[in-house]
């Protein structure tokens, strides 16, 4: 594995040039041309992705036995894979290559699709081995509690979560698809309130939290339901409320108008036979039907928060959150990472598969447009171990936590040649940084950037990051 940072110096693309060249022709002309600040720097992707899957492995990842597998044995004991795809800079943990999904005659289905274990698409995955919530802090942030806050919201009692960013960042893309008379669903959050948070201006941004995988329960229309009359009432109801408060305190009573307009404005959409994810239906969507999608990926809980993230993007959805797996293993790891790595090794492949033949309504796949990145609170430890006392790992404030080795795949790696990359790496024996360290916060920022999010609000301190996409 080396160092992308070293290997590669800085070898500007076709758009930074062109806006250096601009500002330079501009300063010629004109000595006072206004700068912007460094704070709202851009990215070359900027915009160019239209969806994110994002993943939280939750309750702290094992990420040393997954996606930085050159590590001493006390950081992965499960070894690294032998055969991967070659060009594969990051090491592959050898847990990768579980891939039962492909026995039987499902399996020769799947295989069929397309699908293939984890070691033999590593070259579709980059992976930024050294991604920490606070790279200036003395230790890692070991604690559920505070960890969790950080993957949230990018603080320790942050107050809006990113997906809440993501929506307020896309406010006057929604408003132009309403002003079009069209509708452009916003971020969701699958099973998961913590990345729903907002308050003040945030709050009419908060995604909405789905609990199961159905629209059933969403599905009431006022206008279609209602007389004119109840509608009437309810609306002035409604309008008298917002009066009597004060405008700094409107913001909770926007929310809920808001949400209401939407439910009204998405029900049409919610009754849609494409998010019945589980009408086993043959009818191709996009080029794949709702049944290949249940071969495909499965129907664990996970599996189907990730079919319905791809019929949800059908109806123009930025970005959807989910869980997978139960990582907070502090006994029985040695028996049930596997189990969990398995699934986790399907789903990236199925998704693959699934974003490379669904076409995408802009042209080309949706693998073109999408990225899908997995991410948890914090690694794990066994403290100098291969694991603890009762076979599992625990989270302290060392190296072994403190990392989050974060995979990052889509058309756009892919496209600038990134497949495969490591950005940065770590040294086998102790985890020690050898290369690049990335701010949470600013992969979040890149993130957001690269959905053409407005991020000019949040974490002023750290700036999104080219190494993905150029």
């Amino acid at each position: 594995m080396t160092d992308h940072n070293a290997k590669k110096g800085f070898k500007p693309g076709r758009r930074s040039f062109l806006k250096g060249m601009g500002v330079a022709a501009a300063t010629i002309a004109m000595p006072h041309v206004w700068v912007p600040n460094k704070a709202l720097a851009q990215t070359e992707a900027r915009g160019a992705a239209k969806h994110l899957i994002y993943i939280r492995l939750s309750g702290g990842f094992r990420f040393s036995a997954a996606f930085n597998g050159e590590s001493a044995s006390e950081f992965n004991p499960f070894g690294k894979a032998e055969n991967v795809a070659s060009a594969t800079e990051w090491g592959v943990g050898k847990l990768f290559e579980l891939a039962g999904w492909l026995n039987g005659d499902q399996g020769a289905e799947r295989a069929a699709l397309g699908m293939r274990p984890v070691t033999e698409m590593s070259d579709q995955i980059a992976v930024l081995p050294c991604v920490d919530h606070e790279p200036l802090s003395a230790r890692a942030d070991g604690n559920h509690n505070t960890g969790l806050q950080r993957f949230n919201t990018g603080y320790v009692g942050g107050g809006t979560s990113f997906l809440t960013m993501i929506n307020y960042g896309l406010r006057e893309r929604f408003a132009a698809a309403r002003e079009q008379g069209t509708v452009a669903l916003p971020a969701f959050s699958l099973g998961d309130s913590g990345m729903a948070m907002g308050a003040g201006p945030y709050a009419a941004h908060r995604p909405p939290v789905m609990q199961g995988d159905g629209f059933e329960r969403f599905g009431f229309s006022a206008a279609n339901t209602l007389p004119d009359w109840a509608q009437s009432m309810a609306s002035s109801v409604d309008e008298r409320y917002r009066a009597v408060h004060h405008p700094q305190n409107r913001a909770g009573v926007d929310a809920y108008m808001q949400t209401r307009a939407a439910t009204e404005l998405y029900a049409e959409i919610f009754n849609d036979e494409i998010l019945k994810i589980r009408n086993n239906s043959d009818e191709p969507i996009d080029g794949l039907s709702n049944r290949q999608l249940a071969t495909i990926f499965g129907d664990s809980r996970a599996a189907r928060n990730i079919r319905l993230a791809l019929r949800l993007f059908h109806f123009g959805c930025p970005a959807v959150y989910l869980n997978q797996g139960s990582y907070d293993m502090h006994s029985g790891e040695e028996a049930g990472l596997p189990r969990h790595m398995e699934e986790l090794g399907r789903i990236l492949s199925g998704l693959e598969v699934a974003l490379k033949a669904l076409t995408h309504p802009e042209g080309g796949t949706y693998w073109d447009h999408t990225l899908v990145v997995c991410g948890s609170e914090f690694g794990r430890t066994a403290r100098g171990s291969r694991f603890n006392s009762a076979r599992g790992s625990d989270h302290a404030g060392d190296f072994a936590t403190r990392w989050m080795s974060m995979p990052v795949m889509g058309g756009l790696v892919t496209a600038a040649g990134n497949g495969g990359r490591s950005f940065g790496m770590t040294r086998p024996a102790d985890l020690a940084p050898e290369g690049q360290v990335y701010s949470y916060r600013s992969l979040l920022k890149t993130l957001m950037d690269a959905l053409g999010c407005d991020h000019r609000e949040f974490f002023p301190a750290d700036r999104p990051f080219d190494d993905l996409f150029a």
